[in-house]
């Protein structure tokens, strides 16, 4: 069975990071992926890169204008283009929307970067740790009698960047269906950590979250909804937000500390509750509290490193993490009941193959 995207011709320009992820979201989906590698491209890559998985890859020279011009035959027959350099690289090479739009009026161009193509630090350097202090989150996260720490980059790179961009080349598509026109789709990493903190800019408003870090809702401030070591020295987390999960919490933990039971919502508490909550989970062992917890609503679960991940009995069930070729890897999502998406191993390919399966 084909997945939701079959038939769909996507052009990746190799890159790293976010749009490599973009397209590796859209090739599991089904979708056409051809990667454009510059010679000896391919020599770098292997079947450790995960992110490189579900297309196939074309080594062209773009420094010759005559592979510009295969490219752009290409482009005459793709639906998205996916690049993520610094904004004027596409120009330069003759490649920029506005060549690949005169060319193919119903392409969707995706452009990826840390700043987006506008703006004074538009052709700044960047990773994703500086996109995400510049935007409020990074500050936000993080201990209050320490530093702010940095959530792997995850926030900018992956989901205010990579899937960001997946997002919004399956809206222009959409709408390419009703006008039979392509756009241009700017993707930047700090518009999209900031969105992915619309939450806390709602609760920000309400007067219900500060710029202390450590002392809000989510941020471990609450002493229901945070990190626990155990007696083993390993954690638990605990998101016992709700009061009908705070009481089993209270509950399977054996918890009879009138404080504890009694004051959740009380803010001005949360510091001490906290301290006497540590107490009660430093008594045993990270696995002896998650057999005490399993299956109930006092939402504790076991804090597990990569390894032990694979093994839990949910993600098993699931086939969260699946093998290819030899290679552990997180599996495609979301799922789909009739159109199942599929990991594959890159392949490489020639131009000839590439457009004799694109010309229509």
């Amino acid at each position: 069975m084909a997945g939701p995207l079959t038939g769909l011709k996507v052009i990746e320009m190799a890159g790293l990071g976010p749009a490599p992820f973009c397209a590796m979201l859209l090739g599991d989906m089904g979708a056409d992926v051809i990667r454009i590698e510059r010679p000896g491209g391919l020599a770098n890559l292997n079947k450790n890169d995960v992110t490189a998985r579900s297309r196939q890859i074309l080594e062209l020279d773009l420094r010759q204008s005559e592979n510009v011009t295969e490219l752009l035959r290409l482009v005459s027959n793709a639906d998205v283009l996916i690049e993520g350099f610094r904004p004027g690289v596409m120009e330069r090479l003759g490649l920029g929307p506005d060549v690949c739009l005169s060319i193919n009026q119903r392409l969707v161009y995706g452009r990826m970067t840390g700043w987006g193509q506008t703006g004074p630090l538009a052709h700044t350097a960047g990773h994703d740790i500086n996109y995400i202090s510049l935007t409020g989150v990074l500050n936000a996260i993080g201990q209050a009698d320490g530093p702010p720490v940095m959530p792997l980059n995850l926030v900018g790179d992956f989901g205010g960047g990579g899937m960001l961009l997946a997002c919004g080349l399956m809206a222009a598509l959409f709408e390419t269906k009703q006008s039979g026109r392509g756009q241009v789709v700017d993707t930047a990493m700090t518009d999209g950590s900031a969105l992915l903190s619309a939450m806390m800019w709602g609760f920000k408003a309400k007067g219900i979250w500060g710029n202390q870090r450590g002392s809000n809702l989510l941020d471990g401030g609450a002493h229901f909804y945070g990190v626990y070591e155990c007696a083993d020295g390993k954690y638990v987390g605990v998101g016992s937000i709700e009061p009908q999960f705070y009481d089993k919490l209270m509950a399977l933990g054996a918890i009879s500390d009138p404080a504890l039971l009694e004051q959740q919502r009380n803010q001005a508490m949360w510091p001490e509750l906290r301290r006497r909550l540590a107490k009660v989970f430093i008594t045993k062992t990270r696995d002896e509290w998650s057999v005490i917890f399993d299956g109930s609503d006092a939402c504790v679960s076991p804090i597990l490193d990569w390894d032990e991940a694979l093994e839990h009995p949910h993600n098993v069930s699931r086939q969260t993490f699946i093998d290819l070729d030899g290679v552990t890897q997180p599996g495609p999502a979301p799922r789909f009941s009739r159109t199942p998406s599929e990991a594959t191993q890159f392949q490489k390919t020639a131009l000839s193959e590439v457009l004799n399966r694109w010309t229509i």
